[in-house]
């Protein structure tokens, strides 16, 4: 494990007006963000806490890179962090068990960032009654990134798609122009999430909220709905080109970028890619949920910070936090990165994308929380396994597919 001293590429138009302290800390930051959209936002971060004074060490572990490994696991192992970019509730239940978490609510109230928070943010910020988390950005788990300009030349509108059977129906024309009708990357955690955002879209009432709840609800696996879903994944299976297998996510979304597939289905960290590379939604991009989607999942991805520190760092860390949430920052991170502010009041400075997906956090019901945050980490990766399993054997079936789930929750 390697702590590395890495400053991005890019800086923050303009100066943030934040006092500087007297003194500096160094705070370590552990992530598992690698795209540059990605790099891009926390460089936007990293530039307003210098404007304290303070200086950001990464310690940066990427998704494939094992980049799910817990802030608990790294303390064990001797290389505590200051700050962590992680959701999993179990994670600041047992760290503040033992006085190792800082408590944000009233930190936040004084500032008045908390009243600006949506309720979904509110809620996925907090753990058994507190609020543990810095929040840092809204995303949709479950979006469709097209490119106009290859829907032109196979002569499709995406924005008519009522269903995945409309989207389905056009692909034969997308394959006539010459193009891939749908860019995948084959990754475990990518077919998981593929997974749970078609659990989401497609799933009767009540599927999503039984298997992903704290406690899983065996009833819901018996529901004919999740046939469908397994059918589905089955036929994004069928779409996946022979380079899909190790492919990132990002890598997938270049290839949207690039013209060579029609869309990708996957979290609306997209944006941030079509961003960084120079495009515009009018010109080049559209997006739009599901076809059709019953539910969308949402992710708020936050900050926790270690406790049992020193005074000094303690209070570098609560700067952390109130840059993180600042108006202003979260303006330019969320454009930086592609997401969704974390306040009302940045709404000024957003885009149509992010738009939609504030509007549907206002349609009742409709947005559910991401499993990462509602359901037991051993759970959500007992359904990857059967995913992944259902995705890398073609004569694998449905039913063989929710048999396997019932096999694996009758062990929890």
């Amino acid at each position: 494990m390697v702590w590395t001293r890495r400053v991005g590429a890019f800086a923050l138009a303009g100066v943030l007006a934040f006092p500087a302290t007297s003194w500096a800390a160094e705070l370590v930051v552990y992530h598992n963000w690698a795209s540059p959209a990605e790099l891009t936002a926390l460089n936007v971060l990293r530039e307003a806490l210098e404007t304290h004074g303070h200086s950001w060490v990464p310690l940066a572990i990427p998704h494939d890179a094992n980049g799910d490994i817990d802030v608990v696991e790294l303390i064990a192992a001797g290389a505590s962090p200051n700050i962590f970019l992680q959701l999993q509730p179990d994670i600041y239940r047992t760290l503040d068990g033992q006085g190792q978490i800082l408590h944000l609510e009233e930190q936040f109230a004084t500032s008045g960032a908390l009243a600006q928070f949506p309720p979904v943010v509110r809620d996925a910020i907090t753990v058994d009654g507190t609020i543990v988390k810095a929040p840092v950005s809204i995303h949709a788990d479950a979006m469709v990134y097209y490119n106009r300009a290859v829907a032109d030349a196979a002569g499709i509108d995406p924005e008519s798609w009522t269903s995945l059977e409309d989207m389905w129906a056009d692909f034969p024309k997308v394959r006539a122009a010459g193009f891939l009708p749908v860019a995948l990357g084959a990754q475990r955690w990518q077919v998981g999430y593929l997974t749970h955002a078609l659990v989401a879209s497609l799933a009767a009432p009540g599927v999503y909220t039984g298997l992903y709840g704290a406690t899983t609800d065996p009833a819901v696996l018996y529901d004919a709905s999740l046939v469908e879903v397994f059918t589905w994944l089955r036929r994004f299976q069928q779409e996946a080109d022979a380079g899909a297998l190790q492919r990132d996510w990002n890598m997938a979304t270049n290839m949207v970028i690039s013209g060579t597939a029609l869309l990708q289905l996957q979290g609306d960290w997209m944006k941030g890619e079509w961003r960084a590379a120079g495009k515009s939604e009018d010109q080049d991009f559209g997006c739009l949920f599901v076809p059709g989607a019953a539910h969308l999942p949402v992710t708020v991805d936050s900050w926790g910070l270690l406790g049992g520190v020193s005074p000094e760092t303690e209070v570098a860390e609560r700067s952390f936090a109130d840059v993180v949430v600042d108006a202003a920052v979260q303006a330019r991170f969320a454009e930086a990165k592609g997401s969704t502010p974390v306040r009302f009041d940045a709404r000024g400075t957003i885009d149509t994308c992010s738009k939609k997906v504030l509007a549907a956090l206002d349609r009742t019901g409709f947005a559910l929380p991401t499993p990462h945050v509602t359901a037991a980490p051993d759970w959500v990766n007992a359904v990857w396994e059967v995913a992944n399993a259902y995705w890398n054997d073609p004569a694998m079936t449905p039913n063989q597919a929710i048999a396997a789930l019932k096999a694996a929750q009758a062990g929890f």
